[in-house]
């Protein structure tokens, strides 16, 4: 987790089209420090969840399918997270791994009872199929082989992620440097300790090395509470809904000022309140902060990674 802190440090300190705004960053932490958000990991209860391997297995495919719904106005993540919910409550073998490798376009559009193709199709079944055959080939077919193999550490479980199965290596060479990002193979890590409540297949020893998750939501609203400032030409390449390219300068910075932003945010609420905040609660907020703005606009890049 070194490299995502040090490589989008680096990004934030040579970065042309974004800026860091320290003074945004103290205003916010002073308006946090007397009242911490606190959000649920399952609000909305849209999450299966049944306090068991299934569980784990539930959630290594949903954040292999979580990402880039936007091309499509009406998808969302709850389309995604309900629709993996009924499927495996109707059929507890949705998701094993030999299934996985299976599955078409059309019949994951059946499983989220979605009726058009779905944003990144072909990559969605792509990387269904990858991960069941790399279960199957390494845990026994089982996420919670993989998850027991972490030695409850957090960040050993992005390394195992990124190390078994490409899809999740969310890296990216910027300015000649390269840098880290790992958006879902960490909110995988941040899932299981949301919904296991920090025990069991969520007991993470070092759940504070994980870094607020770099996608669409984060860096609109940092933006809109001051933490962030674009350069005017990309503030209007937003607002005219016009997509970056994956991989740009543009797009690595809003997403590595965002991750570098949010450190920072944290180490100042935590010094002024005395208490150990963490990104995985800050991103939680920022998120469900983000998603009750309709009005709020963000970025627009076709990525797997988020």
């Amino acid at each position: 987790m070194e490299d995502v802190r040090s490589t989008t440090a680096w990004v934030a300190t040579h970065s042309s089209h974004v800026t860091v705004d320290f003074t945004g960053i103290e205003k916010v932490a002073e308006n946090m420090k007397n009242s911490l958000p606190k959000v649920e990991w399952d609000f909305e209860g849209i999450h299966y969840f049944d306090n068991g391997p299934l569980t784990v297995q539930y959630l290594l495919v949903l954040d292999t399918l979580n990402f880039c719904f936007w091309p499509d106005e009406e998808m969302s993540y709850d389309h995604l997270a309900s629709g993996l919910k009924v499927t495996l409550e109707s059929d507890k073998s949705a998701f094993d791994a030999d299934r996985l490798q299976k599955y078409t376009g059309p019949q994951l559009r059946k499983m989220l009872n979605w009726s058009r193709p779905l944003p990144l199709e072909d990559e969605r079944v792509r990387l269904l199929h990858e991960v069941g055959l790399e279960l199957e080939r390494s845990f026994e077919g089982k996420a919670s082989k993989l998850v027991e193999s972490c030695d409850n550490s957090a960040a050993k479980l992005v390394s195992l992620m990124t190390r078994h199965f490409p899809g999740f290596r969310d890296h990216t060479v910027y300015k000649g440097h390269q840098i880290f990002l790992y958006k879902r193979a960490q909110i995988f890590a941040a899932d299981l300790w949301g919904a296991f409540k920090g025990q069991g297949y969520g007991d993470f020893e070092d759940i504070t090395s994980i870094t607020i998750f770099a996608d669409y939501i984060v860096p609109a609203v940092l933006q809109q509470l001051g933490v962030l400032r674009y350069r005017s030409s990309l503030d209007n390449t937003i607002k005219k809904n016009t997509e970056i390219v994956s991989g740009s300068e543009e797009e690595v910075e809003l997403r590595a000022c965002s991750v570098y932003a949010v450190e920072k945010m944290k180490e100042l609420i935590s010094k002024k309140t005395g208490k150990q905040v963490l990104s995985v609660e800050l991103d939680l907020w920022l998120w469900a902060f983000g998603i009750q703005c309709p009005s709020l606009q963000h970025h627009r890049t076709l990525s797997i990674y988020y």
